[in-house]
């Protein structure tokens, strides 16, 4: 009992052996330990004490969940000097910040390797996407390797030994694959331009970011991006993938609202996805500007894949034909990202090796190719309209002809007849017409004489208007009348302004400053700025009116009152005529009676009566 209770605790290790090219370190096989106050070296994991404390790893992949916190790792193989090929250890996780690997000697000394994606790419062993350090396989004894990780994304601790010639062959392979993985991102890219420069339609520019966003969010994931877009600046490992994440869901959205027509299907939706978008790049500012952490939040991606997803299944739904293989690339994908989220959660028994760690390359494929598909089938659908459009528009034009054509026959029909009917009534108009020459000469001659009456009798018009504006003016300068009848005469500002402006400048204009007497008109109505020094009158400067705030018609009938009353009119009676409060008209009435008094000897030796009088100083 004792024997099979230390088998169980006791940690296995691995056998070095030529008939096995690779072996993944997975649950007892990989012991790990949280370092939770950060303090723990190398040597002090040593210590039996803390070495106790390494448990066997729950998952086949153990992982690093918490963010920024150190773990270690302890591994055990057991060396084997008589094989012939030479072995390697390899991460896969690309994403890992921090890797010290230390590797013990024939004399249980330990060396520190430092790998990451926080160091220059330049500084690996091997320039390889993922990280590798060489086995010496020395000595007969087991080696104990301590691995530290820390990392500001989830890491997964996949540990595998591997000869150098297996290592070799799957590079090779996996390079392969890459490049033809993203060959036909490039191939799908520059197909989709071409049509987006053809037709104009923003579909395909969308579809073409679209699928350049998922090319550079796997290139920032695999590591490929690392090795050859910027090996030497190592802080873009810690965004990149963000950015890629960010500008796919924005760009998946867009080609899904664009492609489905959602504006006019599905307003609303369209609007959800209007609103996601918004919060999608205000979540990716906040990543980016305080907090890296939150990028490590791919999960949160289910957000607009679920909203485009369920767009494509609603359209569908209505009728349109086009979203079939939308829907069904969405599928694809949405399994593939299903399956990887269920694994990031410790779903082991959904890991199938190669095909559950590349499961989301193979559903961006098929989902490019499904794309593809709508995108060609969109097309067919309106090839196929078009040509119904055609034969309607074409069997539209042969029923127009017809009914040309009969309606032409009618029409010489009726010529026919109404020529025979006007050739009838010629005869009848000709005799017509020798009537109508005769009461033209008499029209004509008439007209002679309505056009010399017409002359008198402008003439006659002409004075006695003349004749009527001086009396109108008279009696306004002298006789009563009341505000109604004088709004007649004076009924708005303008009327106002011009009265004033042809008794200001009556005898011609004169400048107050420069005696110049040419001018231009000013910024103002009735306004006029000399030519000269650019001094400018207004039209009521230098007369009563000026710097009044009443209405100037409501300020000529006040005027107009007190002088024809000589100025016993009360403010009282002035307030009640004019709709205004008795202190505005006591104030101007006072002012006007002031003009009145000291214009008094002025009027009585002038010829002119009237109250135009006191109007100019």
């Amino acid at each position: 009992m004792l024997f099979a209770c230390s088998a169980t605790v006791a940690q296995t290790a691995v056998q070095i052996h030529d008939d096995v090219d690779q072996h993944i370190f997975t649950y007892a096989e990989i012991h790990m330990l949280e370092d939770s106050s950060g303090t723990l070296n190398i040597d002090r994991i040593r210590n039996s004490a803390i070495d106790q404390q390494f448990k066997p790893s729950v998952a086949s992949t153990p992982q690093t969940l918490k963010l920024n916190r150190r773990y270690w790792f302890k591994i055990r193989i057991k060396n084997n000097p008589e094989a012939k090929k030479h072995f390697l250890l390899e991460f896969f996780d690309q994403t890992i910040d921090q890797i010290t690997v230390y590797v013990p000697d024939t004399i249980g000394q330990y060396s520190a390797v430092k790998l990451g994606d926080e160091y220059r790419f330049s500084s690996r062993r091997l320039n390889h996407k993922n990280f590798e350090i060489p086995i010496d396989n020395e000595g007969t004894g087991i080696s104990t390797y301590y691995i530290s990780i820390k990392s500001s994304q989830i890491a997964d601790a996949i540990v595998v030994l591997r000869s150098v010639d297996w290592f070799i062959a799957y590079a090779l392979n996996e390079y392969l694959m890459f490049g033809i993985f993203y060959g036909m991102i490039l191939v799908f890219s520059l197909y989709n331009l071409i049509m987006f420069i053809s037709m104009k339609q923003r579909q395909y520019l969308f579809y073409v970011l679209y699928i350049l966003s998922v090319g550079f969010y796997e290139m920032s994931t695999d590591g490929i991006a690392y090795q050859y877009l910027w090996p030497n600046q190592p802080a873009w490992n810690q965004i990149a993938y963000g950015v890629a994440l960010c500008s796919t869901s924005v760009f998946a959205l867009l080609f899904t609202r664009a492609l489905l027509h959602l504006k006019v299907k599905a307003p609303k939706i369209n609007r959800v996805i209007v609103i996601a978008v918004v919060a999608r790049l205000l979540f990716f500012l906040y990543c980016l500007l305080f907090n890296h952490s939150l990028f490590s939040f791919k999960f949160l991606e289910v957000v607009p894949l679920t909203i485009a997803f369920f767009a494509g299944i609603y359209v569908y739904y209505k009728g349109y034909q086009a979203a079939r293989f939308f829907v069904l690339g969405y599928s694809v994908l949405f399994i593939g990202f299903t399956l990887k989220f269920l694994i990031m959660l410790g779903y082991g028994w959904l890991n199938f090796g190669a095909i559950s760690y590349y499961s989301l390359s193979f559903s961006f494929v098929a989902e490019m190719v499904f794309f593809s598909f709508a995108i060609a089938d969109q097309l067919s659908l309106l090839r196929i309209r078009r040509e119904q459009t055609q034969r309607h528009m074409i069997q539209q034009m042969a029923d127009n002809v017809k009914l040309i054509d009969s309606i032409n026959q009618q029409l010489e029909s009726k010529v026919v007849e109404r020529t025979q009917e006007v050739s009838h009534k010629s005869h009848i108009i000709e005799a017509k017409n020798v009537e109508l020459e005769q009461m033209n000469a008499l029209l004509q001659q008439q007209s002679e004489n309505i056009s010399r009456m017409n002359v008198l009798l402008a003439q006659d018009n002409k004075a006695l208007h003349t004749n009527v504006e001086k009396v109108t003016h008279a009696r306004v300068m002298s006789a009563e009348m009341d505000f109604e009848e004088f709004s007649k005469i004076y009924p708005d500002k303008e009327t106002c302004h011009k009265f004033l402006a042809d008794l200001k400048w009556k005898n011609g204009y004169s400048c107050r400053k420069c005696k110049h007497t040419e001018y231009y008109n000013g910024h103002t109505a009735f306004s006029r700025r000399c030519s000269k020094c650019g001094y400018e009158e207004s039209v009521t400067s230098y007369s009563i009116f000026h710097n009044t705030r009443i209405p100037i018609n409501k300020a000529f009938y006040m005027v107009y009152l007190i002088y024809t009353t000589k100025g016993k009119v009360s403010s009282h009676k002035l307030a009640e005529l004019l709709e205004m409060r008795q202190s505005t008209c006591w104030n101007y009435g006072d002012r006007v009676k002031t003009a009145m008094e000291e214009k008094k000897s002025l009027m009585k030796k002038s010829e002119k009566q009237g109250w135009d009088q006191l109007i100019l100083d």
